[in-house]
Order: C-alpha cells, then structure tokens, then sequence
C-alpha cells in the first residue's frame, strides 16, 4: 500500500505545494511535529506594489517546544485587518480579485483560537472557491522519515528551484514575474484557470 502524501498545513499555501495537493488528490497533514518558526505555517508570500510581501499571522509564543496543532494565535494586534488591506492594495485590479475576495472574508473575520484551524479552515475555503475536492486526514503520531514526504514545503526560507510557467502579474512590468507565491496571487489572476495550472505543474 502507497502511503499518502504528507503536507504541513500551511496560511494560504504556495501555489507548488496546492500543485501537489491537488495532483495528489488525497492528503495527509502533519499535526503532531513540534512547532518552528518562520515557516508557512503561518505566513505567505503576496505581491505587492513592492514587490514581494510578507502576510504574517502572529502566534503566542511559549517556552519549549510546543506541537503545532497546540499553536495559539495571536489577536492582540488587528492583523486581519491588515491582511485584508494588503490583499486590497495588492490584487484590486486583477482580473478576479472582486469575483473570489468575498468567499475568502470569513478567513478575516473568524478568530480562529489554534493556528491548525485557521489553516485548515483556509484550504477547505480554497477549494471550494476552485470547486475541487481534496479529501485529507490528519497525523496521529510524529514519524521523522516517511515515503511520500512533501513536509519540506512548509520551510519558507528554503527556496526551491522551479521553473514554473508564467502568468500575467498585476505588476508585472515593474517587478517581472515572481514565481510560487501564495495561492492567492494564481486565484486572483487566473480565476477559473487556476485548477489546469496547477494540474499542469
């Protein structure tokens, strides 16, 4: 029996990990691993007027190590509300930003208590928007070394090399094209061509 592929669950995933998932079709996510920071697990990459932009949700942090499916989040900032302007000032005028930024709302205005259900709320909220369905399960215990093992992905400071296809970027021509940033930015730009995007990957 072929093990299932194993993916952290990640805010707003990049586009090669929803690749992966997508063509998987069926996935694990890893609950039971001690928590690291400066992962996506809580943060994504947009683009911005700047160029690349870094949406960041913050987290209590404690002492010791801590599981990440015991994160908590953190709400003492209103960092909703910043991610909402950002993906505003961002994404306005891209060709899908209005048709898909109400049905991803409720991922600004729930406050989610653990970071895992904020993150999984979000993938459920991603594929209905794509009108996919990818069945998942989570881990009930850590294994380091696992067949089919995608949790590398989550490591943000760690790029890999892709060679991904190019889509037109609301600032494209100031920037050039930034390849594998959050799903959100392949949404809002390719609308109903993100699924054949990603299945092509």
């Amino acid at each position: 029996m072929v093990e299932l592929p194993v993916f952290h669950p990640t805010y707003f995933p990049t586009i090669y990990q929803y690749a992966k998932m997508l063509q998987s079709r069926k996935v694990v996510f890893e609950v039971e691993d001690n928590y690291q920071k400066q992962t996506y697990r809580n943060r994504c990459f947009i683009y911005g007027a700047n160029g690349k932009q870094l949406l960041n949700v913050p987290v209590t942090k404690v002492s010791g190590k801590q599981k990440t499916k015991d994160i908590l989040i953190n709400y003492s900032a209103n960092w909703q509300k910043e991610h909402v302007k950002s993906l505003i000032s961002a994404y306005k005028s891209s060709p899908f930003f209005e048709f898909y930024i109400d049905e991803l709302m409720p991922v600004f205005m729930e406050q989610k208590k653990y970071l895992l259900d904020l993150n999984i709320s979000i993938f459920s909220i991603i594929n209905e928007v794509l009108q996919i369905d990818i069945p998942f399960q989570l881990t009930s215990e850590y294994h380091k070394e696992i067949d089919n093992d995608f949790r590398y992905l989550v490591n943000a400071k760690k790029e890999i090399s892709l060679n991904l296809p190019k889509y037109t970027q609301v600032f494209h021509e100031k920037h050039g094209f930034i390849p594998n940033l959050s799903i959100l930015d392949l949404l809002f730009n390719e609308g109903p061509n993100t699924e054949m995007y990603l299945l092509n990957l």
